[in-house]
């Protein structure tokens, strides 16, 4: 349970609070590649973090970030003209490029300090695993390197990137992925349907059954560099085995989905805040070992799977709150826990159901929540840090330790989750090791 200012503190991320300060430190997820599909191409709306900007794709194929109001007068800048290098204003003509600088003052006369001095609000982008990231934080000679996460290195055929709008707070999604113990619950048939006729299983039917088995799961945290992994130990059919999933959370806002073993596709996300009320949910699936099958990928794009709902052309889960997610009452009783359609959408109708922001004052926390109690002191921690003592977080310089996996793997009974760890990824926190290593 965090007390009001607290919760406060976790869920607020203005400019000018404490946690969308600690935000601004690292890269985060502007848009998709594919929202500025052309260049020369029309500007777009993006609110991150609680502010309110514009991004073009400009005529070298760069991706600008700027404030919407123009500085000679606040004229919004959606309207403008993206043209030769740089988006135009369309009351004056001022015209600005990728990086805020007037390049064209038409109604200036020459000599004028105009000429040299104003700028627009702009942030620094880059793309990388067809994603648009803006570095928001403040003005640096060098930037920090983008976090090396997995699935922006495989090729494009071998990995599959949306995003969806949710709802609610940003630290509610977070803490419905560390709690790996409600999938006993959540994602399972109804109780008296055996767990191999679950249509949203992600996993085959042995493992649905011990996960429904033991709600109880032993769980396991390692910090690493730039946060940590999460393991929970279920039993078997077998005394002396146990069946491990393990999570990944890196700061600020990245996890993934559990549940992989050797061969099948990993799931992850980055969330990045729009308001204190809603956030994206930045999905990517990916495969290392083999392009992603055409059955696969229809899915995905289609209906969505695991962590990925199905959503509209606006990118909204077509099971939402106007609709109470489509439960039907029915299946709740005879088929599904829920009676919604969709892993995913299951974890969002539960996320949002705690409300725009979850009131954490109410709460009666378990021993099956140690996660989520991680989680919260860590990035507390990490944000007061910062603007009570100026303490700059080191994870944004370490983007190489973003590079890690999630799955699931079979150990014996009494095997450490180190040892776990290294059987299944070769690395003790499941890094994945380049040729340097």
């Amino acid at each position: 349970m965090l007390t009001a200012e607290e919760n406060d503190l976790l869920t607020e991320t203005g400019p000018e609070t404490p946690m969308g300060q600690y935000f601004r430190r690292f890269w985060q997820p502007a848009m998709l590649s594919e929202e500025l599909p052309e260049r020369d191409g029309p500007p777009i709306r993006v609110t991150i973090l609680d502010e309110e900007m514009v991004a073009f794709r400009d005529s070298n194929g760069d991706v600008g970030l700027v404030d919407t109001k123009c500085p000679h007068r606040g004229a919004d800048m959606y309207f403008g003209r993206n043209e030769e290098c740089g988006l135009r204003c369309v009351y004056h003509g001022w015209k600005f490029d990728v990086n805020g600088k007037a390049v064209d003052l038409p109604n200036v006369p020459p000599g004028v300090r105009h000429h040299e001095t104003v700028r627009i609000k702009s942030y620094p982008t880059r793309e990388f695993g067809g994603i648009v990231w803006a570095y928001m934080g403040p003005a640096l000679d060098i930037l920090p390197e983008l976090p090396e996460l997995e699935f922006g290195f495989v090729d494009d055929a071998k990995r599959f990137v949306t995003k969806q709008l949710m709802e609610c707070n940003w630290a509610q999604v977070m803490e419905g992925d560390l709690d790996t113990s409600h999938f006993s619950f959540l994602h399972m048939p109804a109780p008296n349907v055996p767990s191999n006729e679950n249509p949203d299983a992600p996993v085959d039917e042995r493992r649905m059954r011990w996960i429904r088995r033991d709600p109880m799961p032993k769980f396991s945290i390692l910090e690493h560099d730039v946060g940590f992994v999460v393991g929970g130990a279920r039993s078997t059919d077998e005394a002396d085995e146990r069946y491990w999933r393990m999570t990944q959370y890196s700061l600020p806002a990245n996890g993934t989905g559990p549940s992989t073993m050797p061969g099948e596709t990993y799931y992850g996300f980055t969330l990045v805040p729009v308001t204190d009320t809603s956030c994206w949910m930045y999905c990517y699936a990916w495969n290392p070992d083999r392009d992603l099958g055409e059955a696969e990928r229809t899915k995905l794009e289609t209906t969505g799977h695991g962590i990925i709902a199905e959503t509209d052309e606006n990118y909204m889960p077509l099971r939402n709150r106007s609709n109470d997610y489509e439960i039907d009452r029915a299946v709740q009783k005879n088929q599904t826990f829920t009676g919604v359609k969709g892993l995913a959408e299951q974890d969002i109708m539960i996320q949002q159901s705690q409300g725009f922001v979850a009131d954490r004052t109410r709460e009666n926390l378990t021993a099956t929540d140690a996660a989520i109690v991680r989680f919260r002191r860590t990035v507390l921690e990490g944000a007061r840090a910062l603007v009570e003592n100026d303490i700059e977080p080191e994870a944004p310089w370490q983007h190489e330790a973003y590079r890690t996996r999630p799955g699931s793997w079979f150990a014996t009974e009494g095997m450490e989750f180190e040892e776990v760890l290294v059987a299944r990824f070769g690395h003790e926190r499941g890094r994945v090791l380049s040729e340097a290593d």
